[in-house]
């Protein structure tokens, strides 16, 4: 049966009649056809553009090239045909190597050589002209974060590190427009991805634990230290710069206090809280504890206190709810960190990193989320920001935005994971 004869009830002005047939077609053949295969069929019909084995589906592309604003909505038809085989691949291990093969397709394309009536021409200027937009970056990052294996050169670019933060794939791999079908592949890499990264820290420190107690013992001796079969840092971080920050996050960072039990201490005060004037006053005062007390005596302590001012004044005399506090939790990290992508200036994190170091200016964004868990998709927008500004540098060339992103990591593994790492008392490191 001919396969456009299905969708004669479709709106051809909007392309939904023959975009439903390049769908349903891939749909099929992913079920059926070998990865190589398929990736044969995107050079086909997408790079060469000259003619299909099914005549049928060629028509439909050709109808869809040639159609009235087709610029405006051929990547979202292109990247929709791309993830019909990516999701399908994603579930299967052995079939996920083929995923950057797919998008490797795209790199390099010649600019088309004749008249744009030309069909041939006209699909090769808009695949081209898709590998300039939002959705083809975002397909080049989700190929390096499942070919992550060649990404350990010293020099590489900011980019290639994609693969080592879950916490920013929802922001750097998906769109406004990203099918649920996408989001769900998308989530279960990230899932796959923290949870690796966890148990793999979890080795390592129950590892340096148990060296540390070695150590320490009256018969060591240095041939028992092959008794302990090492563990690898999982971390682009030194050894000693992980068990810095393990301590921090995990152990008291003022008056006895851990992070957790500040922000528990906090809220439960919060409750009989009668004002959100009371309340930016409070959290002022709760942001600023463990802060080096020379700095924050300099213009840092102005801002962040004008900043909360500033927070819907005209709420004052109403008792804080959770708006307000979600509310007020954005201004903060729009003033910590970044703003948005149209203003990404960020003056105040690194003179925050330059002068309280990164370990203390993450800990004060992790004051913020631990609030509520509601708030941490708002940090990780704000650094999803950050990684996608400087995603061309090299990793030397922004040495502060690495470890600021490797000690994000660690806050939340260690705070919103599943692996429990507070029984390992890191405290005892060596």
């Amino acid at each position: 049966m001919n396969t456009l004869s299905h969708f004669q009830g479709f709106d051809k002005c909007q392309g939904s009649y023959e975009e439903q047939v390049l769908y349903d077609y891939f749909l099929q053949r992913v079920r059926k056809d070998s990865p190589e295969q398929l990736i044969e069929y995107f050079r086909s019909l997408f790079i060469q553009g000259r003619g299909f084995r099914q005549a049928e589906v060629y028509i439909a592309l050709e109808t869809i090239v040639k159609s009235k604003n087709i610029e405006y909505r051929f990547n979202y038809f292109f990247n929709r045909c791309c993830h019909i085989l990516i999701n399908r691949w994603q579930m299967e291990p052995q079939l996920q190597g083929y995923i950057p093969q797919l998008i490797s397709l795209f790199e390099n394309l010649a600019s088309p050589r004749h008249g744009f009536h030309n069909t041939t021409s006209r699909i090769r200027y808009l695949v081209k002209n898709f590998t300039k937009s939002d959705e083809y970056k975002k397909l080049q990052r989700l190929a390096k974060v499942i070919d992550n294996k060649n990404n350990n050169y010293k020099n590489q670019s900011v980019g290639n590190l994609i693969h080592r933060y879950p916490y920013l794939y929802n922001h750097c791999l998906l769109g406004d427009d990203s099918s649920s079908e996408n989001q769900q592949t998308v989530r279960h890499i990230k899932i796959k991805t923290e949870r690796r990264f966890e148990v793999n820290l979890s080795r390592y420190v129950t590892y340096k634990v148990r060296m540390a107690q070695l150590m320490r013992s009256p018969e060591f001796d240095q041939q028992h230290k092959h008794l302990i079969r090492p563990v690898q840092n999982p971390t682009l971080l030194k050894d000693k710069e992980l068990n810095g920050a393990l301590k921090h996050f995990l152990g008291t960072v003022d008056g006895g206090y851990t992070y957790k039990s500040l922000s528990q201490d906090f809220l439960s005060q919060t409750v009989h809280t009668k004002t959100f004037e009371r309340f930016k006053l409070d959290l002022y005062e709760y942001l600023i504890t463990s802060l080096d007390p020379q700095y924050v005596k300099g213009q840092f302590n102005k801002n962040l206190y004008q900043v909360l001012q500033n927070t819907l004044p005209e709420c004052n005399h109403q008792k804080p709810s959770e708006f307000l506090m979600m509310r007020t939790s954005s201004q903060l990290l729009n003033f910590f960190v970044v703003e948005s992508s149209r203003r990404p200036e960020h003056y105040v994190f690194i003179d925050m990193v330059s002068n309280l170091g990164v370990t203390r200016t993450i800990g004060t964004l992790l004051k913020v989320v631990l609030m509520s868990r509601k708030i941490k998709p708002y940090l990780e927008k704000r650094f999803a920001i950050l990684f996608n500004h400087y995603e061309s540098f090299t990793r030397d060339g922004v040495p502060w935005l690495v470890k600021a992103l490797e000690h994000l990591q660690l806050a939340f593994s260690v705070h919103f994971g599943k692996v429990d790492l507070t029984c390992l008392n890191p405290v005892k490191f060596k």
